[in-house]
């Protein structure tokens, strides 16, 4: 029998601290905390806020084709140290995983390398040309819950109206990264500063047609449809409309996007090139507060790591993305916080809560911390301020769009299933 003994840790953040007791991978009893100090192989809390685990619905591992980027093991590393205890790896690898074979050596690979659990993601398109489907209906079988081109658009209509009617009978989420090819074209950074910095416009109205054809076809096939990274005030409001009439539309917000703006990407510094790219000033607070409404359902990181000589030269010769699972609950926290402090549950709620059901994963994920639940939960150190560094991440790249910047809340500890897997040994200690 495996036991863990947790110190002196808030559920949600709120109330007197508790301790917690794992055993054989499950919740085993909540009781008052002890005044005393931790006994040997007991951890100390340090009355740190307790938080189901996290769940990344828009990662990117690389693996295969992509290794000296990122690894499965490295990336859920990462993973770990941000508070996720599953992460939906994206289908743009090389090879594309868009068949059962591949779905298949994705999850072997996961069970042989992974840090946590790892939820593979299919493409919708062959090789995610955009041209014919994959076999929707097999992959489905074959247990697979979020199909996504991530990287590129499903531009045809009549592609999509395909998807929709084969993936809503089946249970599969059809993810779709809304970028209009003939508005966006080789678009590099927001339409806003294009011109300054002598470079192709990405503008916003190149996602906002594609979020509207696509909410009406889901409308019309009845199919559930989830945006990858909202990036425009309008396509917030689109999808707001849609959901008045019954669509079951789901969408996500990156952390970079509730943080940064054209202020950094129009300096021209490659480590801001993102895909959609940073927008306005004025967008951030719209993407918070739709968030914050709940228009926006759930954070996921669009975690896109890339080696250093890949994010440095010139503007259009660096690659789009940035790292982003070890600082999500950072982000996160800030758009929660008020007068009275963090709101941990609408933190639990977009990150663990939300992200698992519409994955459909709410069996083993984004579970209540609640006597006799998986005991799969983090440990938020609250108020204790660090400072993003690229030489601390457990990413095998360190394209982190947040470096040197301070916040005032980190992960201490993540465990799966009662098994810790990534614990930060300055703040939470071990008893003797």
């Amino acid at each position: 029998m495996s036991e863990l003994r947790l110190r002196g840790v808030r559920p949600y953040g709120e109330g007197p601290p508790v301790d917690l007791t794992v055993r054989d991978g499950r919740i085993a009893a909540v009781d008052p905390a002890k005044g005393s100090p931790p006994r040997a192989g007991e951890l100390d809390g340090r009355g740190g806020v307790l938080l189901p685990g996290f769940v990344d619905l828009h990662t990117h591992l690389r693996e295969p084709g992509g290794e000296d980027a990122e690894t499965v093991r490295t990336g859920t590393a990462s993973a770990a140290a941000g508070g996720f205890t599953d992460v939906f790896a994206m289908a743009n690898t090389r090879p594309v995983t868009d068949s059962v074979d591949r779905v298949r050596w994705l999850a072997e690979l996961a069970a042989a390398e992974a840090v946590v659990r790892v939820h593979p993601v299919a493409a919708v398109t062959r090789d995610l040309a955009g041209a014919d489907l994959t076999d929707l209906d097999a992959l489905a079988a074959a247990g697979v819950r979020v199909f996504s081109d991530d990287g590129h658009c499903v531009d045809d209509p009549a592609l999509v109206d395909r998807a929709l009617r084969h993936l809503g009978p089946a249970g599969g989420l059809f993810a779709q990264h809304a970028q209009s090819g003939a508005l966006a074209g080789g678009g590099q950074v927001d339409a806003t500063v294009a011109a300054r910095l002598g470079l192709p416009p990405w503008p916003m109205v190149a996602e906002d047609v594609v979020v509207a054809r696509d909410v009406l076809l889901a409308l019309e096939r009845d199919a559930p449809l989830h945006v990858c990274h909202v990036s425009s005030p309008r396509s917030v409001e689109i999808i707001r409309w849609a959901r008045e009439r019954g669509a079951r539309v789901s969408a996500e917000v990156t952390p970079h996007h509730l943080l940064l703006d054209t202020t950094r990407s129009g300096t021209g510094d490659p480590t801001y090139k993102v895909n959609p790219p940073l927008r306005g000033p004025e967008v951030v607070p719209a993407l918070r507060r739709a968030l914050r409404d709940g228009v926006i359902d759930v954070v996921a990181t669009d975690h896109a790591p890339h080696p250093a000589h890949r994010k440095r030269g010139p503007w259009r010769e660096a690659a789009f993305g940035m790292t982003g699972l070890e600082t999500a609950l950072a982000v996160t926290a800030e758009v929660f916080d008020g007068p009275s402090g963090v709101d941990w549950r609408r933190v639990a709620e977009v990150l663990s809560h939300r992200p698992a059901a519409l994955a459909g994963i709410d069996g083993v994920a984004g579970r209540p911390l609640a006597v006799g639940e998986p005991a799969t939960f983090c440990v938020v150190a609250e108020d204790a301020p660090w400072t993003v560094s690229r030489a601390d991440t457990r990413s095998r790249s360190g394209n982190t769009p947040f470096e040197g910047r301070e916040f005032r809340h980190r992960v201490v500890l993540t465990v799966v299933a009662g098994r810790p897997v990534w614990r930060h040994e300055e703040t939470l200690v071990e008893g003797h």
